[in-house]
């Protein structure tokens, strides 16, 4: 186990509050026995702040960015598992795959196509998640529900690559609305193609998230506190 300072221990009330917040929704609004995992958003954050997360029990990082994520990958506990969820260029593929468990960010057949192709170079399945645009922002990246189905038909075909949900970034007004459409959708098609994944919920809507019946919440200003994402 990497030992870490004393200086992050902001992060253990922190992480309370976020597992009582989590723990308060899934008692009011889901079926015992339902699992939502924390995932710890690492964008900006020091590796030694993200290992004492670790040794308070977090198992699963989030990554937004290729290049930092591998300058900061051999510092990590690895106890935790690490999964890339910001948006991925294809020329980016080759680096992440084999070293993250999950791509939660697959958003084109181009995009699946690229990891599909590496996956099989390195004799590896990878699982990945569709990004929905689920309130048909500009700025942000995702399919839009209208073609979220034919995008799966098409990575159905794609034996290096397992789909195992939805991901989105629901707009930051209306949250009630737009995750509710993101539940519709991911049960729509649950059955059908064997999910057991729909991440949804960030810092300002985790606990409406979980009502609305995500499995896994990505969360970070409210783990690390306010960091600069201009760097």
């Amino acid at each position: 186990m990497i030992t870490v300072s004393d200086g992050f221990s902001y992060i253990d009330e922190n992480l309370r509050r976020i597992r009582d917040n989590v723990s308060e929704a899934m008692d009011k609004y889901r079926n015992a026995g339902d699992i939502v995992r924390i995932m710890a958003v690492t964008k900006t954050v020091p590796p030694e702040a993200v290992n004492h997360a670790i040794g308070l029990g977090i198992d699963l990082l989030g990554e937004n960015r290729v290049q930092e994520y591998q300058s900061k990958a051999d510092k990590y506990d690895k106890s935790a598992e690490v999964q890339f969820i910001g948006h991925l260029q294809t020329n980016k593929v080759k680096y992440i795959i084999g070293s993250v468990s999950m791509i939660q960010s697959v958003d084109s057949f181009k995009l699946a196509q690229e990891i599909d192709r590496i996956s099989k170079n390195k004799d590896l399945v990878t699982d990945v998640l569709c990004e929905v645009n689920i309130g048909g922002e500009d700025s942000k990246s995702g399919v839009s529900p209208d073609a979220l189905k034919e995008l799966m038909d098409q990575m159905s075909e794609l034996e290096n690559i397992k789909l195992r949900g939805l991901m989105t970034i629901p707009p930051p007004w209306d949250s009630d609305l737009f995750l509710g459409r993101m539940q519709e959708l991911y049960n729509k098609y649950a059955d059908e193609k064997s999910f057991d994944v729909l991440s949804m919920g960030m810092t300002h809507d985790y606990a409406e998230a979980v009502k609305y019946g995500s499995t896994l919440v990505r969360i970070g200003t409210g783990l690390f506190g306010a960091r600069d994402y201009s760097k």
